[in-house]
Parts: C-alpha cells; structure tokens; sequence
C-alpha cells in the first residue's frame, strides 16, 4: 500500500497543476516571505559566494537557523575563504565550532577545506562528482551548494522536504526507512524546476522550516494547500508517517578534575575517530555496574592515564542529551597521589591554568562542569 502511494505520488507530480504549484506558487510565495539570512547574500558579481553556502548547510544540517547564525557569521569572520580555513590549524576550528555539535562536521569540512586547496586551486567545485569527493560531502550537501551557488539542477532532501512531499501527497510510507526515502528523493527530483533550481530549493525548505511545520501548520496560509491531499483531509499533522524509535539508552559517566598546587587542571584531547573527537575533556569513563561514580572515577585515570588519584568533593552533577543516548555526569575534584599523567591512546594532555579553560574546545557537557568550576574557584571562603 506504502508502494502504490508514491507510485501514484510520482504520477501526481507529473500532473500539470501539481508541478505548477511547486514550480509557480511556491517559489512566488517565496520570494516576498524569505527570511533575511548572511548566507543568502549575493557576492558584488550578483551570486553567491559557494564557500559560505557550504559553510551554512554543513552547520544547518539538525541544527536550527536561528542556532547556526551567530556561529555562522564567527566562522566567516575569522575563515572569509577556503584559504584561510584550510591554513588553520585544527584546534582554532573546532573552538568556533564548539557548543554547535557534530563535530565531525566541522572536522571534515577543515579537511574538505585542504582539499579544494590542493586540488582545486582554493575554487569550490562546481562538478557534483568532484564535489562529492570531498570529506562530508554527502548527497545533501552536495544537491544543496551546487543548486545554490551554481544552479546545477539537484534536488535537496532534508526534514522539512520530506514533510512538505508527504504531506502534499499524503504519504504512508515510513519516512525513516531508506526505501522511501529514495523514492521521495525521486519525487523532489520529479518536482524540481531544472530552470531554477536552487529558488525551488530553498523555497521547499523555507516552507517546511516556516509553514509546513512539524506542529500547528499554517495550512490556509500554504502557497500549496490547493493540491495538498493532507490539508484536504484536515490531518496535516498525521504526516509524515515514521516507525517508532528504539529507546534512549543512558549512561553514567565519572570524571576526575585532577588539579596541581599552581591551580592547573589536567584534560586530555579525544582521539580523532572517536565521537566528538579532536576536543578536549577531563578524563574519565563509564560506571560499571556494582561502582560508585567516586570509585570509577578512580579507575578510570588509573586505565586511562596510568595515575592513582583521591577523590575528594563532587564539582557538579551534569544531564545531557547527545542524539542517541543520554548522560549523567559525575564530576568530582581529584589529588595526584602517585603516577606521572601520560595517555595510553598517545593522545595529548595538558595541565591548563583554570582561567584558561575558555582557550579551548570542549564538548558542552564539560563546559557545564567548567562553569562549575570557575563558580566554586571564585566562591568566598571562610578562613
């Protein structure tokens, strides 16, 4: 039943009034209702400039617009082109970048920044399949900055895409799955206005972002209500269809806030391949079963920095959400006993001062623990 009803879909989008409300209506609707954003802005020769559209999708990517702007224009400010993003070094990259997520991103984005140098002259491509061969350049990105910043004819899929063409066509299929999700891409692909691909883009997605929304749609005020068979039905909201999630797993994590009698704290740099890799973090694991966060604190440096520590007072207990599982962190003040710190991943440590903290990039739940730190350090004491 999902099959036949993005077969008839298809046929739908072929349909002259269908596709003229997408190629028409909707991008009409867009020019006068475009919100006003730094990446839209078009260079002195009239277009864009394709290094700060790629910019912009890799941190638009499950974040939202009014997120990713300020990050945006302090990324651009300090990296205005490929060339000074590709001469950067790694560190610099990832502390604009932290507190946004994904790191990955930000990570392969450097790395894709290298390549356009070395092989590409410092000019973004224009190819889809030179393009695609950059570190992160998925299907998205790819259909996203070359529609943008050249017009190549490619259809974006993204959340609000997708809820936009399930909606429009009254959709059954499990958005999830990847089946349908190469079956909405021909969709958009069928619906794309090849004269002016990158208006109909972002029209699509301004639409799904302002008004086709996950919740409460404006539906009478769509450009594409008159063909929409979900508004037809007055169940906009049971759209799109999408399987239930597994559960949240959770974790409890210990860390250990080792600091010397010149007030420095130890943290050590995540390796590479790991999540969230290339920043830094204070050192530390999961608790085992059967331990307390003080005692796996303890053998957690033990295993990971061959040092014996004492714990003393608890600095902060953090709860975050990453996207696929959640944490409660533990975070404990700790006294060299005996050891010399030394990585058994060969990843770099470093005794910081605690004022310094801020020079470097951590992931958000131990910049929580930070600011819990430097409260208590500045906190009066009675003598």
């Amino acid at each position: 039943m999902a099959d036949d009803g993005l077969a008839e879909a298809l046929r739908e989008a072929a349909r002259s009034p269908v596709r003229a409300a997408f190629r028409e209506a909707l991008p009409a609707w867009f020019d006068g209702a475009r919100r006003p954003m730094p990446w839209r802005e078009p260079g002195p020769d009239g277009r864009r400039d394709p290094y700060r559209v790629w910019v912009s999708e890799v941190m638009l990517q499950q974040t939202r617009v009014e997120t990713a702007t300020p990050y945006f224009r302090r990324f651009t400010e300090r990296f205005p082109t490929v060339r000074d993003l590709a001469e950067a070094g790694q560190d610099e990259v990832l502390k604009l970048w932290e507190g946004l997520g994904y790191y990955s991103r930000a990570r392969n984005l450097h790395r894709a920044a290298q390549q356009v140098v070395a092989d590409h002259d410092g000019e973004v491509p224009s190819d889809e399949e030179a393009f695609r061969a950059l570190p992160g350049a998925g299907p998205y990105t790819a259909a996203a900055v070359l529609s943008l910043a050249f017009d190549t004819p490619l259809a974006v899929l993204d959340g609000n895409v997708i809820r936009v063409l399930t909606r429009v066509f009254a959709i059954d299929a499990d958005a999830r799955s990847g089946r349908t999700r190469r079956q909405l891409q021909d969709l958009a692909d069928v619906l794309l206005d090849p004269a002016h691909p990158g208006r109909w883009n972002e029209s699509v997605m301004e639409l799904g972002a302002t008004v086709c929304t996950p919740r409460s749609p404006a539906c009478p005020r769509c450009p594409l209500n008159d063909v929409c068979q979900a508004y037809a039905r007055g169940a906009p909201e049971a759209f799109p269809v999408v399987s239930k999630r597994a559960p949240v797993p959770h974790h409890t994590i210990a860390v250990g806030l080792v600091i010397d009698d010149a007030s420095r704290v130890l943290i050590q740099r995540r390796p590479e391949d790991a999540m969230l890799g290339g920043l830094w973090e204070f050192p530390g694991g999961k608790v085992e079963d059967g331990e307390t966060p003080g005692e796996a604190c303890v053998r957690e440096l033990r295993e990971e920095l061959a040092v014996e520590v004492e714990v003393s007072a608890p600095i902060a207990r953090v709860e975050h959400a990453y996207s696929h599982f959640r944490i409660t962190m533990h975070a404990f003040r700790c006294r060299l006993v005996s050891g010399e710190p030394a990585s058994e991943t060969g990843e770099p440590i470093a005794w910081v001062p605690i004022d310094a903290l801020d020079d470097y990039a951590f992931p958000r739940a131990n910049r929580r623990v930070i600011e819990a730190l430097i409260e208590e350090a500045r906190a009066p004491r009675l003598l």
